[in-house]
Parts: C-alpha cells; structure tokens; sequence
C-alpha cells in the first residue's frame, strides 16, 4: 500500500518541525494512540488500536526517524506487533517546503500489514490506511495552527 499527500500548514517551518518531533502532540493526532514515549532522540515506542472494519488490533511497536536532515525532511518509520490480529509495518518519507510564513508538507507512505489482518483484502486495507495517514496529517495540521495561535 503507497500513498501521497500533502498539507498547507499555516505555520513556519520550524514550528512544523519541532511539532513532528513533540510525543504529545504526535500522540494527539495519530489516531488510536494509547501512549507514545521517547526512548531517544530518534526512537518513540508507542500503542496504537485501530480498527479495520470488524477487527481492530492494539499494536505495541517502535518509531524511529531516519534520513534527518532538519527543519526540511525525515523518514519516519513504525513496526508493531497486534497479538493474534498479525503485524503492520510501516514509514513515512516527509518533506516540508518553506512557502512564505506558511509550510507545506508533503508525505509518501508505504504499509504493510500480515497475519489475520492481511486476509482482510487489500482493498479494505487501502482504503483504512489511506483514511489513518489522511487523519493523521490533518489533525496534525489543526494542533500546529493552534499551537501557533496559542504561542
């Protein structure tokens, strides 16, 4: 599973980049997020439950960023074990572009799920992958703005 997007953040660059590295506001905007905790300035370990139509699985696995080249771009990447439901397995490469007093964020996503979860169809996958990443970005945008608004 691949997927693209981006969103107009209305916030400095360096405010989008220190927000994408804030456990709290991460574990607000990642949907089903439990708890996340930084182990090391690259390594988060987090739980996460979500819901694939009638399955849902609470996954305990690490985040860790790769390819740091700050305020503009990093790799985040996730494995998490959901017990009986099977694995998921994932990263997101994420570029933001300066423009004006805003930023923009651009993202590129892989996702690989096994086990029962697998069985689900891709499909089914897709399109709930695709529905996670697009909530994620979007609430991430809404918490830096009002961040920016509060600060």
């Amino acid at each position: 599973m691949d997927f693209t997007g981006e969103e107009r953040i209305a916030a400095p660059r360096d405010v989008v980049w220190a927000a994408l590295n804030d456990p709290e506001i991460m574990r607000g905007c990642i949907p089903g997020c439990q708890s996340i905790e930084r182990l090391s300035p690259s390594a988060f370990e987090a739980t996460i439950k979500v819901k694939f139509s009638l399955l849902s699985a609470t996954f305990h696995g690490l985040l860790t960023l790769s390819n740091v080249d700050a305020p503009k771009s990093y790799t985040l990447s996730a494995e998490g074990k959901g017990g009986l439901a099977g694995f998921a397995r994932g990263s997101a490469d994420i570029v933001l572009e300066e423009r004006g007093a805003e930023t923009i964020l651009h993202y590129r996503s892989k996702a690989e799920l096994g086990g029962r979860l697998a069985r689900l169809g891709a499909r089914l996958l897709d399109s709930t992958s695709q529905k996670l990443a697009e909530g994620f970005f979007s609430d991430f945008n809404a918490a830096v703005v009002a961040k920016t608004a509060a600060g």
